[in-house]
């Protein structure tokens, strides 16, 4: 009798800390695909705003047709997603967002929006 209490005993620890790795493995693929969204959510809104800015007209301080002297706001150049990286001219934008999680790789998860008159298009980096 002990010893089928004791195979038991280790069949359950074996069992438990399977289970563990497997949910551990599964919340940090959930995470970083949270983060993806979130990212791609930021690059959106984003793309907008400097979208917004083009369009207006420079009496209202907009680009009036230009993207040039748009800048990322303040508060949104780094947030708990992921920080962002912009590089202006006077047609497009580029925006580089850099996440908070880490891809396959090992690298931090990167996506790129370009941004014209006509709208926004992300791409992933990796």
């Amino acid at each position: 009798m002990g010893q089928q209490q004791l195979l038991l005993i280790v069949l359950a620890i074996i069992v438990i800390g399977i289970a563990i790795a497997v949910s551990t493995t599964l919340f940090d693929s959930n995470a970083t695909t949270s983060n993806r969204d979130a990212v791609i959510g930021d690059l959106n809104n984003l793309g907008a705003k400097a979208i917004e800015y083009y369009m207006k007209p420079k009496n209202l301080n907009g680009g009036g047709k230009s993207f040039t002297g748009w800048k990322l706001p303040a508060e949104l150049d780094t947030t708990a997603n992921g920080n962002y990286v912009l590089t202006v001219s006077s047609q497009s934008v580029t925006i580089r967002g850099y996440g908070v999680s880490k891809a396959a790789n090992g690298n931090k998860i990167q996506y790129l929006a370009r941004v014209t008159p006509s709208g926004v298009s992300i791409s992933k980096r990796n």
